[in-house]
């Protein structure tokens, strides 16, 4: 369920009913599909030539203008009907540096400017497209970038940061705060010394920065950007423009291109992969939208009473299952993959997204690089229009291979329900929730231990593969975790949620699914108990970086954790067979404490037998396990990867209260 409720919902208020299906089509299923290349405008210095696909168009106009924003149109060009519903037009010669809208006339009434439904740069705000040769956009050495390597999924450590979040305190030591080019600064640091930005993601050791919305949206404006602004984005506007409130010139087309390129080198340079949050399951507007003012009605659903659905919680619902919507989908994130280099993506509300749109994704972006991650939010914020076995829920992941969708059944036995935020779950003691850490511990899928009959705790696997369930704690939705555990137990003293921390992210980086990182969770960031901060000011939203001095050792159990899972391939098996064969739950004395063993050495790990233990009691517990000699890994909320923390000798292995266990043969 979102949470997300934008400034922008008041335009729900001026949806009415939609002007049903226009110029002699009975339904939108009788719409021409168009098939060929579907670019809006490709510019040489001979010549411009623009389309746009708009098939209940009786007439279609492309305006050109001197700038972006300001001034009026300085040339009117009328557009010829092509097949299937394009329209096309030719400027024979150079308008590098001009923008350019279009407007159509539907049943008589002409819709308004937009910029199209593909525009690649804009001017500020993106009311207007711009014309521009897109190889001068690229930085030096950009034709020589390459994603780090990635061997299997199983691999990957997610990183979910905000741009303005993670540089905008002045004690980051970073130059370009808020920015694109926060990210490519090197060696920043606080005045203790403790690293920030891209030092910091690569001392933590994560594997995908995930970068929440950056294409262009509505709720900021870019043109004064030295007010301070605050939005996460959901709100679409342009698709597949970067947004320009986080360049230094939103005004310049090509800034915002060339500093997120540079973003993304930067981080490849790294070592780090770019995961986009994309957010096709609705706009920020319907009425006034790119979309609407060019083919009205196709792109969204309608209700039973000819409305604009609203499963997003948003105002609007779009069409993944049209042609052309599927297809506008597909060719976004495959326009981000191949001219930005995007390394996977991450869809908002994916359960409103139909599986077959889905699986044409996953095809298509296997073809450019079968290591692109896609995974998102298998669940609507309300019924969508779709049957639900039709659609990307989390019920139906077993349908969408190499799609992965978050657990909420794991988070929330973690730290409680989202609908009840004072309410704890297992990290903070609380009773029958043992049952789903287990599930998430075994990546979601079938496992013989967990069964219909063992517990009514039981959670019905959904995953084929442990690939296919993010496990996390927190997100930039809802209460961060320190919030959520402040929250949860009034009260507790910081080395009290410091310990209660390190608990919940063994859990998380100990399961076999792919672990995902709140940024700043990792030195208990957190948020001054705002849940829904998506238009806070900084001082909610800010990542405060002396926290890392303050919470050192929360920071170091963290990267240690992240080192563990990256040196030990037992803790990322990456297939649900192995799993079965090799993870094995243990029997616990006490209530509320879990314990598994990795028998053997899967996947070839230098260790044997290792054993987890979570223990959230305010009291020690006691486990049997198989009797030997044992190295510790990790014990009392510390890691200790190259010397250890001692040995362990004999069938028994005492937990301290509300801390983890580590230890191998």
């Amino acid at each position: 369920m979102r949470l997300k409720i934008f400034l922008f919902m008041s335009i729900i208020a001026l949806l009415g009913c939609t002007s049903g299906h226009q110029s002699g089509y009975s339904s939108f299923d009788e719409y021409p599909v168009y098939n060929g290349p579907w670019e809006e405008m490709v510019y040489t210095p001979a010549e411009t030539r623009f389309s746009l696909w708009a098939p209940t168009a009786s007439e279609v106009r492309v305006m050109l203008y001197e700038h972006g924003s300001e001034g009026s149109m300085y040339r009117m060009i009328p557009m010829e009907p092509a097949e299937d519903g394009m329209w096309n037009a030719r400027v024979a010669e150079d308008l590098k540096g001009k923008f350019y809208a279009f407007n159509a006339k539907i049943d008589e009434v002409w819709q308004g400017d937009t910029p199209g439904l593909m525009a690649r740069a804009v001017g500020v705000n993106g009311n207007r497209a711009a014309i521009l040769d897109l190889r001068t956009t690229d930085p030096e050495g950009w034709a020589n970038d390459r994603r780090p390597v990635l061997n299997h999924f199983s691999d990957i450590v997610i990183y979910e940061l905000h741009h303005r979040d993670f540089s905008i305190d002045t004690v980051s030591g970073i130059r370009h705060r808020g920015k694109y080019l926060a990210l490519t600064e090197d060696s920043t640091h606080t005045y203790w010394g403790d690293k920030t930005g891209i030092s910091h993601l690569k001392e933590l050791g994560i594997t995908h920065v995930h970068l929440l919305p950056s294409f262009d949206f509505s709720s900021v404006d870019e043109s004064k950007p030295d007010k301070p602004q605050y939005n996460w984005g959901y709100d679409p506007k342009n698709y597949q423009v970067p947004e320009g409130s986080y360049a230094t010139d939103p005004f310049t087309p090509k800034v915002r291109i060339r500093e997120f390129k540079q973003m993304v080198m930067a981080l490849h340079k790294a070592g780090i992969r770019v995961i986009m949050d994309v957010v096709f399951n609705h706009t920020a507007q319907t009425h006034g939208s790119n979309f609407e003012r060019t083919v009205p009605g196709y792109f969204y659903r309608h209700d039973a009473d000819g409305n604009f659905a609203n499963g997003s919680g948003c105002g609007n619902e779009t069409a993944s299952e049209r042609p052309m919507m599927r297809r506008y989908m597909v060719e976004s994130v495959c326009y981000w993959a191949q001219e930005y280099h995007i390394d996977g993506f991450r869809f908002d509300l994916m359960g409103l997204h139909d599986i077959e749109t889905m699986n044409q994704i996953r095809t298509a972006l296997s073809k450019i690089d079968p290591t692109i991650f896609i995974y998102g939010e298998g669940w609507a914020a309300q019924e969508p229009q779709l049957p639900k076995e039709q659609l990307a829920m989390k019920a139906n992941v077993s349908r969408m291979p190499g799609i992965a969708v978050f657990s909420d059944e794991f988070r929330d036995s973690l730290r409680g329900n989202w609908k009840h935020e004072s309410r704890g779950g297992f990290v903070i003691g609380k009773f029958g929730y043992e049952g789903g850490v287990k599930f998430g511990l075994v990546g979601a899928v079938r496992h013989p231990q967990l069964t219909s009959n063992a517990s009514n705790q039981y959670i019905h696997p959904w995953a084929e593969q442990p690939t296919q369930m993010i496990s996390y704690v927190s997100c930039h939705d809802d209460l961060c975790i320190t919030d959520r555990l402040k929250k949860t137990l009034p009260g507790a003293s910081p080395q009290e949620l410091g310990a209660l921390m390190k608990l919940a992210e063994t859990a998380v980086f100990t399961s076999q699914g792919v672990p995902f990182l709140f940024a700043g969770d990792e030195f208990m960031r957190d948020k001054k108990g705002v849940s829904n901060s998506y238009n806070s000011p900084d001082s909610i939203n800010a990542i405060n970086w002396q926290l890392k001095n303050q919470h050192r050792d929360v920071f170091d159990y963290v990267k240690g954790l992240i080192a563990l899972r990256k040196a030990h391939p037992a803790f990322r098996l990456g297939d649900a067979e192995k799993i079965r064969a090799h993870l094995e739950f243990l029997h616990t004395p006490a209530d509320n404490v879990v314990a598994f063993c990795l028998k053997g050495r899967p996947n070839g790990d230098s260790w044997l037998n290792t054993i987890v233990i979570l223990n959230p009691r305010t009291e020690p517990v006691t486990v049997d396990i198989p009797n030997g000699k044992y190295w510790i890994a990790a014990r009392d909320g510390k890691i200790d990867l190259v010397l250890g923390l001692g040995n362990l000798v004999g069938n028994q292995a005492v937990v301290s209260p509300r801390s983890a266990l580590i230890i191998h043969q």
